[in-house]
């Protein structure tokens, strides 16, 4: 006899019916695949469904102009800066999202929101009841602003996402930088050397907020971390008025008082700038306890000497 083969699907526990009545109502506005993908999800917790409902929700709130990238961009594309999605229209969805999926989404929650990606895993863990040990934490300029000692107009971070050893960031160039007007004279270009503070300034949020484990502290203040040095910096393309730099950092040594982070800079999904090395120096406050002696080494991951592996 031939050999039988078998396939399985990932499924999440069936949410609780409600009036299918109530659903074709919730989603008159959506495709009828987003209503019968909703429909069927309610009927086998399907969660191979999650994305096809929640892209056929946050169409309705997208211009036709942007329907294309939507559908074709895949999770990096943005809620805000790809579809221009308003608040209203946001809050919307999230509230159609909660009836077709049976689940409750907090206002707290929505801020770390910003893609389809981050939308369709915040869903599967919610279905699923499995919550990822390390989420992404965003913080909007508002708390970066109030958080760096880096302050305009010599703050190049308007936005940033952090996990345990890396983050994430971007500047949008305007134009109106004070420095563009002689850099240079009718030819406005972003400064390489202003890239890489920017991607500085981007390790030290993640520094501040986020401090490693080994490092047995909960922050660092403000005034005590200090750029010292950077390592194998390149610079690919320029950058003018408009180009909005995406930045990311990964630590990658941990020696008390130092650490040593890469950094990699993006403008549409080009690369741009990369540093292999961006060094940071911090002091702790008195009194603060260190490990490993005297010395306060830390080991990240089982690396020597603090190396990440």
């Amino acid at each position: 006899m031939p050999e039988q083969t078998t396939t399985t699907r990932e499924t999440a526990p069936a949410p609780a019916r409600g009036s299918d009545e109530l659903l074709r109502e919730t989603l008159k506005r959506c495709s009828k695949e987003t209503l019968d993908a909703a429909i069927e999800f309610r009927r086998t917790g399907d969660v191979a469904l999650v994305s096809k409902i929640v892209l056929g929700i946050i169409e309705r709130a997208v211009e036709p102009d942007l329907v294309d990238q939507l559908k074709n961009g895949g999770d990096s594309v943005r809620f805000i800066e790809d579809l221009n999605i308003d608040s209203i229209d946001m809050i919307e969805a999230i509230m159609m999202v909660e009836e077709a999926m049976g689940i409750s989404i907090k206002n707290e929650e929505l801020i770390n929101l910003r893609s389809i990606g981050d939308m369709n895993r915040f869903i599967h863990e919610k279905i699923s009841g499995m919550e990822s040990s390390n989420k992404a934490q965003f913080f909007p300029f508002e708390e970066v602003a109030a958080i760096l000692p880096h302050q305009k107009p010599f703050l190049f971070l308007h936005e940033a996402s952090l996990e345990e050893h890396s983050a994430t960031g971007k500047y949008r160039i305007s134009g109106d930088e004070d420095f563009l007007e002689g850099h240079f004279k009718g030819n406005p270009v972003f400064p390489a050397s202003l890239m890489l503070e920017a991607l500085g300034q981007l390790a030290v949020f993640l520094l501040m907020k986020r401090p490693p484990e080994e490092l047995a502290l909960e922050s660092l203040e403000s005034g005590n971390v200090y750029f010292t040095g950077a390592d194998g910096v390149r610079c690919y393309r320029v950058c003018k008025p408009g180009d909005t730099l995406e930045m990311s950092v990964k630590l990658k040594r941990l020696r008390d008082p130092l650490a040593v982070f890469s950094g990699q800079i993006k403008v549409d999904g080009e690369k741009t700038a990369t540093a292999e090395e961006v060094t940071l120096a911090f002091k702790r406050e008195e009194g603060v306890k260190q490990i490993n002696g005297e010395n306060g080494s830390a080991t990240i991951g089982g690396g020597v000497n603090g190396s990440l592996e």
